[in-house]
């Protein structure tokens, strides 16, 4: 927590002076401290300066920048001002007391300073900060759930964190630092790193949120961040027919009416499930509609879709493939269709050999005896 102190600007010689109104703050160790400092040149004349730190504590370290880059001079025009960031990095083994420091601006005429007071409200411990923006995520069953976190090394010696996650069971947890999977993670003092965190829930969970504790851990130090996954429900869908048979026979060249069922077997609702058909070539399919809009958990809806066998099938077994599919899920139906002649080309065939049958019968009992 960052305290007012007093405000403080020092002339500078020639006309410039530093300026920033929060010169005396309260840290604690292992914390980073920005200020935002105004080089203003109240002459006519530009000037050109260059920047240090005078009296900085012994393992205290501090970057000058502007616009986002990192400076080592400035120039300021004439009647302007210009703007430059100081950060300083207390360290962690630092002591409890008041530490004093300058910011020397120098140019070809002389010095200007600021100078700085920091309040070290309690000394140096061996800490760790193990944080995230995001700790909290939602989604459905089936997610992975993808989180940042940040680990700092607070301490004055470099560490090896051992990455550890107390999630319950069944939950699987994977840690990624520059896009590998590591079950650990070295440190120097004051260095921070990013941590990939991916989170992914047991099969067949239940709605609800769920805490996921992990913890980076290096001899007596330990840091520990809780994450949580919100469940809002999973999705499923099972396609098949009233009586769960999958096969069939029809005759070629005709149709044949066949009953799909559909079922949400998930616990969150699934909407716009469109409905399809694979067959064979020249087969075609009707459903009575290809589109359920919304299908509440538990429940289920049965369709009717006319298959018409192609005239020129020949008998023997064949393979149509029926699909539902929703944006968060998709189930199908396979049904092996068998194919029979029509009868009627069967009728011709006997009488063609019936009527063969009897022209022989005839040819050989008026000729048989000649």
């Amino acid at each position: 927590m960052m305290t007012l102190i007093k405000p403080q600007g020092t002339l500078a010689v020639e006309n410039v002076s530093l300026f920033t109104p929060y010169t005396g703050v309260s840290a604690s160790p292992g914390d980073t401290i920005e200020y935002t400092v105004g080089v203003i040149n109240n002459g006519s004349s530009i000037k050109n300066m260059s920047f240090s730190l005078e009296d900085l504590p012994e393992g205290w370290t501090y970057q000058l920048s502007a616009d986002g880059r990192e400076i080592q001079e400035l120039s300021v025009r004439g009647v302007s001002e210009e703007t430059i960031n100081l950060v300083i990095t207390v360290p962690g083994d630092v002591e409890q007391e008041d530490y004093r420091f300058n910011l020397v601006a120098t140019d070809e005429s002389g010095k200007s300073s600021l100078q700085f007071l920091v309040r070290i409200t309690e000394s140096g411990a061996s800490v760790s900060d193990f944080t995230t923006e995001q700790a909290n995520l939602q989604g459905h069953a089936d997610s992975q759930f993808t989180y940042t976190a940040t680990l700092r090394n607070r301490t004055a010696s470099q560490k090896n964190y051992a990455l550890s996650s107390k999630a319950g069971a069944g939950w699987g947890v994977v840690f990624k630092s520059g896009g590998d999977s590591v079950s650990s993670i070295a440190l120097e003092p004051n260095e921070s790193k990013d941590i990939t965190i991916e989170v992914t829930p047991p099969e067949n969970v239940e709605e609800g949120t769920f805490e996921i504790p992990i913890q980076a851990q290096a001899g007596d130090v330990t840091a520990e961040l809780t994450l949580e996954a919100v469940i809002t429900g999973s999705y499923g869908m099972e396609l098949t027919t009233p009586n769960g048979n999958l096969s069939t026979d029809i005759t070629a060249g005709d149709d044949k009416v066949i009953d799909l069922v559909v079922k949400n077997t998930g616990t969150a609702p699934l909407v716009d499930i469109n409905l399809s058909a694979q067959t064979p070539p020249n087969w075609e399919t009707e459903f009575d509609k290809s589109t359920i809009a919304q299908l509440e958990p538990g429940q289920s809806e049965t369709v009717k879709v006319k298959v018409t066998a192609s005239d020129e099938a020949i008998a023997g077994d064949y393979v149509a493939t029926f699909s539902a599919t929703s944006a968060e899920t998709s189930a199908n139906a396979t049904f092996r269709i068998s194919v029979e002649t029509s009868t009627l080309w069967g009728i011709v065939a006997v009488l063609i050999i019936l009527i063969v049958i009897a022209g022989l019968y005839y040819i050989v009992k008026k000729y048989g005896r000649r």
